[in-house]
């Protein structure tokens, strides 16, 4: 029986932080998911971008189990969503939000985040029952915009995409999201062009203890 959405919602919120993966071949998907593993990030978003998007994340399951959140982005069609959901993706994230796809990835019972960036948007996912809004590309408002966007929405959940870096990522917390997504900043394209996965591990850390710090501030 595949996990309830609240539970699939706790383990997103768990992992904090998102990594976005956007590797030139399964190989290279792999390996950079051991270098983030290894850096203590657990939250894997592998994207259709990345050449048999599926098997790779089959091939996670299947090495790190529940050790690991993993889903599929850049979900542009209702094939991709049924199939990253039956190689057992626990999310599924579109860069957009239109409602015949945002439909299909709901009825996988996938936890579903679809792209949006204006009030407009916002509210046609709120009325498709989207679980998590991908605030994309969050580079364009910053930290600022999404506080603004929690004033009128204070019932949806924001998980800012795009211009989340180690030094800004508290500041995304704690203007209301409730997980981040980081794709250049963690496994930047040269890394993953140089096979150099001893960086995407450094850079791994260095969000971990950014998230640590944020965390053990919120506590005391």
């Amino acid at each position: 029986m595949p996990d309830s959405v609240d539970t699939l919602m706790e383990s997103l919120q768990s992992c904090g932080v998102i990594a976005v993966l956007r590797a030139p071949s399964p190989e290279v998907a792999l390996g950079a998911i051991d270098a983030l593993v290894e850096g203590g990030i657990t939250g894997i978003e592998v994207t259709f971008t990345t050449p048999d998007a599926p098997d790779v994340i089959r091939e996670t399951i299947a090495r790190y189990g529940s050790r690991v959140t993993v889903g599929a982005g850049t979900v542009t069609h209702p094939s991709q969503a049924i199939a990253a959901a039956d190689a057992g993706a626990q999310f599924l994230v579109s860069p957009g939000t239109e409602r015949i796809l945002a439909e299909s990835m709901l009825d996988t019972g996938a936890l579903t985040l679809t792209g949006a960036l204006t009030p407009t948007e916002v509210m046609l996912a709120l009325g498709l029952g989207v679980h998590i809004i991908k605030i994309f590309p969050g580079s364009l408002g910053g930290p600022g915009y999404l506080k603004s966007l929690r004033g009128p929405f204070p019932e949806a959940q924001f998980m800012p995409t795009g211009g989340v870096d180690a030094l800004n990522l508290g500041a995304w917390f704690d203007s209301g999201a409730v997980a981040v997504g980081a794709g250049g900043e963690l496994v930047p394209a040269g890394a993953l062009a140089t096979n150099d996965m001893a960086d995407i591990t450094a850079r791994a850390k260095l969000f971990v203890a950014a998230l640590g710090v944020w965390r053990d501030g919120k506590v005391t």
